[in-house]
């Protein structure tokens, strides 16, 4: 036993159980994709660097990535694209890819950052604040975001003019006005729009 952050791995551990961490970054943004990841440590394990990644620098997050994944038993991260979270809606589609990470695991129980997870057969324990309460969720959002944070470093060459690396696609003020002022681009999200924007965008 480490802290609390790990005490819901504690419970299911002590009753022989393999426990699947599942989270996400990116589901708030109005550009690039959403990114889902899942980590199932073996019983025991306890690192106390591992938090909830929005607490984290990224230079941490980025030493952590490698730490999680040498000492974990599994991990496993799916993107979803833009144009899914356009036609699933953002919920949805990150429910799914979370329902699909659940069952490729084969783990035992199902740990997630509030979002619960209907017509699987693995029990699911949605968790509020889930990333800084549970030791696999908050490894689960370090992958994500890490992930994440690394696409759309690239998209940031691809499209400078919106300043992806610095705001990683939310509705920032520097981000609102790129658009108004140079239209969307083929990774803004169609279902993600503010008061203001006018409807010009690129052909996608």
């Amino acid at each position: 036993m480490g802290s609390l952050i790990d005490e819901f791995e504690v419970n299911y551990w002590e009753q022989g159980k393999l426990v699947v961490g599942i989270d996400e970054a990116g589901r708030g943004p109005m550009a690039g994709p959403c990114v889902v990841s899942g980590v199932i440590f073996p019983k025991g394990y306890y690192d106390a660097r591992i938090n909830d990644s929005k607490q984290l620098s990224e230079k941490q997050r980025d030493e952590l990535v490698s730490i999680i994944e040498s000492n974990a038993l599994w991990t496993f991260t799916e993107i979803i694209p833009v144009d899914i979270i356009d036609r699933d809606n953002i919920y949805r589609a990150t429910q799914n890819a979370m329902k699909k990470i659940a069952i490729e695991s084969k783990a035992d129980i199902v740990l997630t950052d509030a979002m619960p997870l209907d017509d699987i057969a693995i029990p699911v324990e949605a968790i509020v604040k889930g990333d800084a309460r549970s030791l696999s969720i908050a490894a689960a959002s370090i992958l994500a975001k890490t992930v994440r944070d690394g696409l759309m470093k690239v998209y940031d060459l691809e499209f400078p003019e919106y300043g992806f690396a610095k705001h990683k696609g939310y509705g920032t003020k520097q981000h609102k006005e790129a658009i108004l002022k140079f239209g969307r681009c083929p990774i803004h999200r169609k279902s993600f729009r503010f008061k203001d924007e006018t409807q010009i965008s690129f052909d996608i």
